[in-house]
């Protein structure tokens, strides 16, 4: 039997379904490609909290709906109201995520762009297809990676990350393996099998023991979020408040339109 929590509205951009002990998030707002827009963001939030307070559930995944994961921040939102309230919100994200007492898996089929990635360092299993497409494209518009930075540094390797950040190339699921960004890469055909196998797997575990080996896992990456959330946080609305950065937000939203 299957649980789902009520629609508020017509427009719910996130969606909460509880089955077999596993809690599926998914990211549904296809018109924006699951950009993190406040609404989307505040709900992911709410969905998350409703997960964690469930008794029944063992086991978190985020997903989408369509093929996009995730498109980063809401560059329209951004470029007129700022992300002074949006770049704390998000560290706020990434660390919920981190210290649930309950595994979170994010399923990646398709892209994922700067912001997403944030979601995806924070989960802690990572399974992507293998033509998944990542970038972290914020250095092409004046920005910077720094409140995702203090995941995605958390997770891949230096080399990687030296190479992704200051190139803002796209780079596939494989390589995001490679890197140490993503726990696994498979065929896309296989994604929802495999990712439904490693829930059932994870939910056999017993709550006390998914909360404190979670605990372990994560306490360096709950220092580092803690240490340098406000300071990255500050940085990204400094970022997006600048000339460059909205001369080329504006750009990229009249090619896009």
């Amino acid at each position: 039997m299957t649980a789902q929590v009520p629609e508020s509205s017509a427009t719910e951009l996130v969606h909460l379904d509880v089955g077999d002990a596993v809690a599926t998030i998914t990211l549904d707002s296809p018109h924006n490609r699951n950009a993190l827009s406040r609404q989307l963001v505040a709900e992911l939030f709410e969905r998350l909290e409703a997960a964690a307070a469930d008794e029944t559930v063992r086991v978190v995944v985020i997903r989408s709906s369509g093929r996009v994961f995730c498109s980063g921040a809401d560059l329209s939102e951004a470029s007129t109201e700022g992300m002074e309230v949006g770049a704390r919100r998000i560290v706020a994200l990434q660390r919920l995520i981190v210290t649930m007492s309950k595994p979170v898996v994010v399923e990646v089929g398709g892209p994922v762009r700067a912001g997403g990635i944030g979601i995806v360092a924070a989960a802690d299993i990572a399974v992507a297809a293998e033509d998944a497409s990542f970038a972290l494209t914020e250095v092409k518009l004046g920005l910077a990676a720094a409140i995702i930075s203090l995941t995605v540094l958390h997770r891949m390797n230096s080399r990687a990350a030296a190479l992704t950040t200051l190139g803002g190339e796209v780079f596939s699921g494989t390589d995001a393996a490679a890197y140490g960004l993503v726990t696994s890469a498979v065929p896309a055909d296989r994604l929802t099998e495999e990712v439904a196998a490693l829930c059932a797997s994870l939910a056999t575990g017993a709550p006390q023991g998914l909360r404190e080996s979670k605990r372990i896992l994560n306490a360096s990456l709950v220092a580092r979020i803690d240490a340098g959330g406000e300071e990255m946080a500050a940085l990204s609305a400094s970022l997006f408040a600048s000339e460059e950065a909205k001369a080329a937000m504006t750009a990229f939203l009249t090619r896009t339109s």
